[in-house]
């Protein structure tokens, strides 16, 4: 009896010393020092005092993560189709992969039809005078949708996405347009205009049509905004979509398209600046529209990452999600880094996105193809692809601070800000939790961070950016 008492002691007590050893990774990425994302020994744990701390309380939390990740534009599927079958599987497999020397993207935003990274615009129902030019002739009309076909995509984007559902099939996707068919459009024009309330019911069909035959070919559209930057119909291809009119079309076409058709698909609303927080909130005032609306989409070109929190305080049962912000050509990493970590990564999940997406997921040497017309000729991929060689850029790293760490369904949880030491905290769905801090002061500062009655020590470099792990 003694024996067996003294081995169960000996088992507690080993116990308790691993739960006071508890390991802990730091990821660090310092531009000055040339660290690129790398793993660095084990912090102190004892915890210093007198150092600023970092609170964590996981009994205090927010929403649910769903993914961090780029979008992926027919661009990005050209260039990964011109490597080799080999160097692309590798490539997909870092991007995708959530093992070792892997980043583990769990979130792609995909355009309906072309967006301004596509060579030329185009929608799934273009109507062409065959017996004349072979040019989109936009005096054809065609309500019942029977030329409908996912046409270009089949040649690019979906061979792509087939491969990265390979890896990463429990990824989501979510679909943006940037305009739909020019001969529904007041100005029969790919760019600009405005959709002919006479043509909102065959437009509503024509999504949910995209979402079938994109189900058809094995890909889930998780969720759906309704327009791309719907207050810049300078881009081609665009579309001005004013509140009021995406409302209606919510509520009497596309919410009641999508519950006649079983169609699960999220509608989200907005998908653009945050300068503008009123328009998602007259749109979800709209009485109709409300019940079909699963949330709102944000980029940041404009306004402060602040005003998500406006929106969600209006009405707190919907979701937000920040879906797009670029990076201009060549990139600085020193100056990219801490802004889009504080803004993004840091400051749209404080602000309650449930997702934090880049623009875009690869470009070339050359930032071809963009449409003309007002297609981006400076956007930069998170990696440049030239043949098989591949040259990782800042918003790599951005993404990959999160992406390789915050598991799709962690929650956010509680952290207190600290001057110069932005953060953001989250509790996995295997228990581990994760604390990203960039240090936005121009000197090297210390801090504890305390978990409870668990406590370790962390410094960073100025513009440094760390992930904790344990």
């Amino acid at each position: 009896m003694k024996k067996l008492l003294s081995a169960s002691l000996l088992l507690i007590c080993l116990a308790c010393a691993k739960k006071t050893e508890l390991p802990v990774e730091l990821w660090l990425t310092d531009p000055a020092a040339g660290v690129l994302l790398q793993k660095q020994p084990t912090p102190d744990l004892s915890g210093e005092e007198n150092l600023p701390e970092i609170l964590l309380d996981q009994e205090t939390n927010y929403q649910t993560m769903d993914g961090f990740g780029f979008t992926l534009s027919q661009g990005s599927a050209v260039h990964l189709l011109q490597m080799s079958g080999v160097a692309r599987k590798k490539l997909l497999e870092e991007l995708f992969g959530k093992g070792e020397g892997q980043i583990g993207i769990s979130y792609l935003r995909l355009s309906v039809a072309a967006s301004d990274l596509n060579e030329t615009p185009f929608s799934y129902d273009d109507l062409t005078d065959t017996l004349a030019t072979g040019q989109i002739d936009t005096t054809l009309t065609d309500p019942e949708l029977l030329k409908f076909d996912l046409g270009p995509d089949r040649n690019d984007v979906i061979p792509i996405l087939k491969e990265i559902l390979a890896i990463s099939p429990d990824i989501k996707l979510m679909a943006s347009p940037w305009s739909p068919p020019a001969w529904m459009k007041d100005n029969k024009d790919t760019r600009g205009g405005s959709l002919l309330p006479e043509f909102e019911d065959a437009y509503a069909r024509y999504l949910v049509k995209y979402i079938q035959e994109m189900e058809k070919e094995g890909i889930k559209i998780d969720a759906l905004t309704i327009q791309n930057e719907p207050l810049h119909p300078g881009n081609n291809p665009s579309l001005l979509m004013l509140p009021e009119q995406q409302a209606r079309f919510i509520g009497v076409n596309l919410g009641p398209a999508f519950r006649d058709a079983e169609i699960e698909t999220k509608i989200i609303v907005y998908d653009h600046n945050a300068d503008r927080p009123d328009y998602p909130i007259t749109v979800l005032n709209d009485s109709l529209a409300n019940p079909f609306i699963d949330g709102s989409a944000f980029h940041l070109y404009g306004g402060k990452i602040e005003a998500l929190m406006e929106v969600h305080q209006a009405h707190p049962d919907k979701n937000l999600y920040f879906t797009e912000q670029w990076i201009g050509a060549p990139g600085n990493l020193a100056g990219d880094l801490p802004w889009h970590i504080k803004n993004l990564v840091i400051g749209a999940s404080r602000n309650w996105a449930k997702t934090v997406l880049e623009w875009n997921l690869t470009s070339n040497p050359t930032l071809k193809p963009h449409t003309d017309r007002g297609g981006c000729d400076k956007c930069l991929g998170a990696v440049t692809i030239d043949a098989d060689s591949v040259v990782r850029n800042p918003a790599y790293y951005i993404i990959a601070h999160a992406s390789k760490f915050v598991e799709p369904n962690s929650l956010r949880i509680d952290s207190n800000l600290i001057e110069g030491l932005p953060n953001v905290a989250f509790l996995r769905p295997d228990g581990k939790k994760v604390l990203i801090v960039l240090n936005e002061s121009e000197a090297a500062k210390s801090f504890t961070v305390k978990d409870k009655e668990f406590r370790f020590t962390g410094s960073l470099n100025p513009g440094a950016v760390g992930t904790w792990v344990w």
